[in-house]
């Protein structure tokens, strides 16, 4: 087989990435990435290990999964099926009173925007952006914008919000490629929501720093040169999977940690008083777009999620798809045993959910999307509400564009 460039790369992205695309960055990770990578283009990435490992994922019993003929009732089956999720997690913070701290304002014409810190957990004090609709009725809705992963750990809420005067261009053309230049969080603040972004854990302020890291790695300053962006990038990935052994050993998980941000999160927004607490979305891309699915499952406030980028039936990753999508950062270990990651559409039910996917993307296997959008859409029809879901399929490599964005927006504004 013959890889075209943009192929190749996606095909040897960084392992715990959600990459695709081909540039400098992913071209850089794919070169220097800790793990060894698979040389064989059509067998199993894993050798003469995979029909093992691939036995085991069949043989599983997804007891847990909705879908089964023994769950007839939604509202008996869910308070279980979402204790064994939060089990899962091995992480649960006590609750801290967010005890926020504005730091500025700035008026950005159409939209006000709040930068400020506040505590997740007692812990934890996590920096975030709040944009409040000028010309909107207040209350008004409220939406968890959630960033993506893309291997590119320098920033990670300023991805979702417009431009500014000092940003770098490396994150200026990141946009472009990935949003369609879009600040998503500025373009619905636009339509008269409220929108919270923070830094996912280990990202963007939250990005690991070492005692003799130079200035560049500190400061991010629009002069920083492509090569040290590249370089700490880098670095950041090849170290994922220790910070994740070193949580363990902790006692905790990546996704525990990250999960529970975000439903903090949401009580911070939800305790705003511009914002009306009885009408909630959450949106996301990539890892943002597993983190908006899974805050929706977790948490009955949200009334309309969307997710872009992140679904598949995950036993359909095991042969090739492994080293682009299972990171440390957000896999719940152990999921498969009782639910496939489509089966968790049913936690969603019957608040309504929006599933996106490239079919071009190729950190997914195709037929693996396939069978997870006929899944999610099994699950609702067995809740009684088939209208509440949907899941569309663009010919499209792994982004956000325009046209999905169009479907987004339309389908949070029917919904909340």
């Amino acid at each position: 087989m013959t890889f075209s460039r943009r192929e190749f790369c996606e095909h040897l992205a960084v392992s715990g990435g959600l990459l695709a695309g081909a540039d400098p960055l992913i071209e850089s990770l794919a070169q220097t990435n800790a793990i060894a990578q698979p040389t064989s283009a059509a067998g199993p990435h894993i050798g003469n290990l995979y029909p093992f490992v691939q036995s085991q994922a069949d043989q599983s019993p997804l007891s847990l999964s909705f879908v089964r003929p023994e769950f007839k009732s939604r509202k008996q089956w869910q308070p279980r099926a979402r204790a064994k999720v939060f089990e899962l997690l091995s992480y649960s913070p006590a609750p801290v009173a967010p005890q926020a701290q504005l730091i500025r304002k700035t008026d950005r014409g159409d939209y006000l925007e709040e930068y400020l810190t506040f505590q997740t957990t007692p812990d934890l004090r996590v920096p975030a952006y709040v944009l409040i609709p000028k010309n909107a009725k207040l209350p008004a809705p409220g939406i968890v914008a959630l960033h993506s992963h893309d291997g590119f750990y320098l920033w990670g809420k300023e991805k979702l919000v417009e431009s500014a005067a000092d940003e770098h261009p490396y994150l200026t053309a990141f946009k472009q490629r990935r949003y369609g230049n879009k600040g998503i969080a500025a373009e619905m603040a636009r339509q008269g929501y409220v929108v919270i972004a923070i830094d996912m854990f280990y990202w963007g302020e939250r990005r690991m720093l070492l005692d003799n890291d130079p200035v560049a790695y500190r400061a991010r300053p629009r002069t920083m040169a492509e090569q040290e962006i590249t370089a700490f990038n880098q670095r950041s990935s090849q170290n994922e999977q220790l910070v994740a052994r070193s949580l363990f050993t902790a006692g905790v998980t990546w996704p525990g940690v990250v999960l529970w941000d975000d439903i903090r999160t949401l009580d911070y927004l939800a305790s705003r008083p511009e914002v009306d607490k009885r009408r909630l979305g959450c949106v996301g891309l990539s890892v943002g777009g597993w983190r908006s699915f899974l805050l929706a499952a977790l948490d009955e406030r949200i009334k309309a999620a969307v997710a872009v980028g992140w679904m598949t039936s995950l036993g359909a990753q095991i042969k090739q798809h492994i080293v682009n999508t299972i990171g440390f950062s957000f896999y719940i270990n152990g999921l498969y045993r009782y639910f496939d990651l489509p089966d968790l559409a049913a936690l969603i039910a019957p608040r309504a959910v929006l599933v996106i996917n490239g079919s071009q993307d190729r950190l997914f296997a195709l037929d693996g999307v396939k069978a997870a959008f006929d899944k999610i859409a099994r699950c609702y029809a067995k809740a009684g509400v088939a209208e509440r879901q949907r899941c569309s399929l663009y010919d499209a490599p792994h982004e956000f564009n325009l046209a999905m964005q169009a479907e987004a927006w339309e389908w949070i504004k029917r919904w909340i």
